[in-house]
């Protein structure tokens, strides 16, 4: 006997439970669906566990730093009881998620949800059947097509290492190479970074991630990019990765490879096709309201959505759209001005709004604020050189088009850039507004000047 809700959810992130929560406390029968541990990416395999491990690495580098400045003494990780740490808070999500659920009356299902209509799943042999579907199932690695890819692990499986390999090959060159290369190397692992592009971090702009290579190479990591990296082979000892690139073909022997190559959204064994949820390589097709264009019946949120950056706080406002859209008719669409983003290696580089590359073909009119700033107070009492900013100033408006950090805090200060571009504060504005000082933030007068 098939089981009948007015919404199934398949996934347990944040996406998920945002949208199932609001539906149920609206009277909703509602049911959710994972076959991993309830809880999603963020929490579990993504932003929570990896800024937790990054704060060891922090710590040490800081630590270092200041060591001819008065901070005495060596120190070091202890991979396993900074893994400890972490699983501190990775390890309770899931019953606490199961144990919310059962709280606020939302039946939970475990297994792989596949569609056999367009309004039915099915779980492992049982069948629901919904009025509505919420696909929030996030992203998963993107397929390489090598010989060899099996043997590469993903974020997931890295974040899960009991002990720290000595040898650590990345394949691909975005957030997850740069942010788990600067805590493998820290931890005292040989890293090398092999990055299809010109340059690692594409996403930020060029003249910053320059700077930031510098603690890149201060840290022994080796970074090779414009390498296709070709197969990978297990040898008696590990692992050989094959690339090529403008040189000719390398080998790189390694104990762990890892997965960094960008990652897409987990749709593949949901069998669309038999819901008529319309998808194009490998993404679905939704109109503005985060409903599929080809089955009404049906809604999307968060990474597997991709209809806005692939971060957490977009999967919450997708989720606050979906849930209006389903409560009260489709009126709701996501509005993605002024979203943060931040690779936290150490120091961290962050950004928000426009590159200076997209605001001139919009065709802007704009002026450039660009700094390297090792010499400002932030930098010289963090004795942490890598440093600076880029803002773009529209020039009528006095608008703030982008802005673009590194260094000391940047992950905290360009949410005051968010605030700033979301809800369109003038450059005038951020630099007569009195800060605490000495605070980084209080830097920002001089960056907008």
């Amino acid at each position: 006997m098939a089981q009948h809700y007015r919404l199934v959810v398949i996934g347990t992130g944040t996406a998920a439970r945002v949208v199932a929560t609001r539906v149920r406390a609206a009277g909703w029968s509602v049911a959710v669906i994972d076959f991993r541990p309830f809880g999603g990416t963020c929490a579990l395999r993504g932003c929570d566990p990896k800024k937790v491990l990054i704060g060891g690495a922090s710590a040490i580098d800081h630590v270092r730093r200041m060591g001819d400045k008065g901070v005495a003494g060596n120190v070091g990780i202890d991979w396993p009881g900074l893994m400890a740490f972490k699983r501190g808070f990775t390890d309770p999500v899931p019953a606490q998620q199961e144990a919310y659920y059962a709280d606020e009356g939302i039946d939970v299902f475990r297994g792989k949800a596949r569609f056999t209509g367009p309004n039915a799943i099915d779980v492992d042999g049982e069948t629901l059947e919904a009025g509505h579907v919420l696909i929030a199932a996030g992203a998963e690695a993107h397929k390489l097509g090598i010989p060899g890819e099996e043997y590469l692990v993903t974020n997931e499986g890295f974040l899960e290492l009991d002990e720290l390999p000595a040898r650590i090959v990345l394949v691909g060159g975005g957030y997850i190479a740069a942010e788990f290369s600067h805590l493998a190397a820290r931890a005292g692992a040989e890293v090398t970074i092999l990055q299809h592009g010109e340059r690692i971090l594409a996403r930020f702009e060029p003249e910053l991630v320059g700077w930031l290579m510098e603690k890149f190479g201060e840290v022994g990591i080796k970074v090779h990019t414009g390498m296709t990296v070709e197969a990978v082979e297990k040898t008696a000892t590990g692992f050989r990765v094959g690339a090529s690139g403008a040189n000719g073909k390398a080998t790189f022997e390694a104990d762990l490879v890892v997965h960094a190559a960008g990652r897409t959204p987990a749709l593949e064994a949901l069998d669309l096709e038999a819901a008529g949820v319309a998808h194009d390589k490998g993404r679905l097709e939704l109109n503005a309201y985060l409903q599929s264009a080809s089955n009404p019946a049906v809604y999307a949120a968060g990474d597997c959505a991709q209809a806005g950056p692939p971060l957490t706080p977009v999967a919450g406002h997708d989720a606050k759209v979906v849930a209006a859209n389903l409560l009260q008719g489709n009126h709701a669409k996501p509005d993605y001005t002024g979203v943060p983003s931040v690779a936290f290696t150490v120091p961290p580089i962050a950004a928000v709004g426009l590159t200076e590359a997209e605001a001139r073909q919009q065709g802007l009119v704009f002026r450039v604020n660009c700094q390297r700033a090792s010499s400002w107070f932030t930098s010289k009492q963090a004795a942490e050189p890598v440093y600076g900013h880029k803002v773009l100033i529209e020039e009528d408006s006095g608008r703030v088009l982008g802005a673009h950090l590194v260094g000391p805090h940047a992950d905290e200060v360009i949410n005051l850039f968010a605030l700033a571009i979301r809800h369109g504060l003038t450059a005038s504005q951020l630099a007569t507004t009195m800060f605490a000082y000495p605070t980084t933030a209080s830097d920002i007068a001089y960056m907008v000047e």
